[in-house]
């Protein structure tokens, strides 16, 4: 048995491998050429899976806002409760020194008029002529009787006179009560308006903040879907133009042959042979990539343009936190329009394209094919 190792020369060994190179070549072909998801569909799989991490990331933003607005919320629940306690604390201690100034300086025993009806009187007081008798008389020596008032006219004198002054001081007494109770109320009452006054200047303020995060977002969405509607007629423009060059590179792909010069035409250079057509050449196929690279960049560039805006838009959320329920309703009540305008266009999109998938098979594909005609395919990269 012969060694063809042995005796295989130089030669024989690269065209060896030059076989072995077409046939790895061959099975390379057959698995690009071979795949319908690629050839017919032409799916960019990794960009639409970035799509969908993006599209994930922009919804745990939109979870993230929705937690800082209901933790504002609570602050604010709080705060007012806050409020309300101090109020209420505030109230509770003017009531209480009042309290404390009726029982520490009115008090009963403190009034003038206290012996008029003071339960003790009797046993405090003395018998009727004790300035002028002897306290050492007893009721048996005759000085004094029972129900005699031999001053009665001088006591009662003196009973008006004092009754007046106890009136007038009393009258005095009230008065300058009054005026202190007129005086601590007042100082409530500035203190109570002073903290409305700073109640409605804070309500003010938020509201303000309120109405220019209202107009600040409104111009921000405006902005937004306006150029949303202009990267949608971009995109159109560009599936048009991608499905057009799709068709293109069908017709004029180098799935048949490699042999460029054999489609040559005698109509013209720009009419070959349909039938013996092999292909692109390096220079067309540079354009292709060239035209590729440049969609590549231009998405980036657009990828990072809506970062930035991105980044502005967090940064201008960070700082007017403090948002309310009117403003959530309105973005819901935009985002609800905004999917519904979507939705419209989607559907304007796909009746486009049923016109014209319609329109195709009507004039451009009309002429039936038959089996032997599909048979002769898929045997061959060639």
């Amino acid at each position: 048995m012969l060694d063809f190792q042995k005796r295989a020369v130089q030669q024989d060994l690269k065209v060896a491998a030059a076989i072995e190179h077409r046939r790895q070549i061959e099975e390379a072909r057959k698995k690009r050429i071979f795949n319908p998801r690629i050839r017919k569909i032409g799916v960019d799989k990794e960009f639409l899976d970035k799509q969908v991490e993006e599209r994930k990331r922009l919804q745990d933003l939109e979870k993230e806002q929705e937690c800082r607005l209901d933790q504002a919320l609570v602050r604010n629940s709080q705060l007012a409760i806050l409020l309300q306690r101090q109020q209420d604390e505030e109230r509770r201690k003017l009531n209480k020194e009042i309290n404390a100034f009726r029982q520490e300086y009115q008090k009963p025993q403190l009034r003038r008029d206290f012996d008029l009806y003071d339960p003790n009187l009797l046993k405090r007081s003395k018998p009727p002529r004790h300035p002028d008798n002897d306290d050492n008389l007893g009721l048996a020596s005759a000085q004094k009787f029972e129900g005699e008032d031999t001053n009665l006219e001088n006591r009662r004198r003196e009973q008006k006179e004092q009754m007046q002054s106890w009136i007038v001081q009393q009258v005095r007494e009230r008065r300058l009560a009054e005026h202190e109770m007129k005086e601590a109320e007042r100082s409530y009452q500035e203190v109570t308006l002073a903290r409305d006054r700073r109640a409605l200047e804070l309500d003010h303020m938020e509201r303000e903040c309120r109405r220019r995060l209202s107009q600040a977002t409104a111009s921000f969405n405006k902005a937004l879907a306006d150029e949303q509607e202009a990267r949608k007629r971009c995109r159109a423009a560009q599936d048009l133009e991608d499905a057009r060059a799709e068709i293109y590179n069908h017709v004029t792909g180098d799935f048949l042959t490699e042999a460029p010069e054999q489609a040559i035409s005698t109509r013209g250079p720009g009419k070959p042979i349909a039938s013996r057509y092999k292909g692109m050449s390096a220079a067309e196929i540079k354009v292709f990539r060239d035209e590729q690279a440049r969609q590549m960049q231009q998405i980036q560039l657009m990828r990072q343009e809506e970062n930035v805006k991105n980044e502005e838009w967090n940064r201008l959320m960070n700082s007017n936190a403090r948002t309310a329920e009117s403003y959530q309703r309105d973005l819901d009540r935009k985002r609800a329009e905004l999917n519904k305008k979507i939705a419209e266009e989607n559907l304007k999109l796909a009746q486009e394209q049923k016109s014209k998938q319609e329109y195709l098979n009507r004039h451009v594909y009309k002429d039936k094919l038959t089996p032997d005609f599909y048979a002769q395919f898929n045997t061959s990269t060639r």
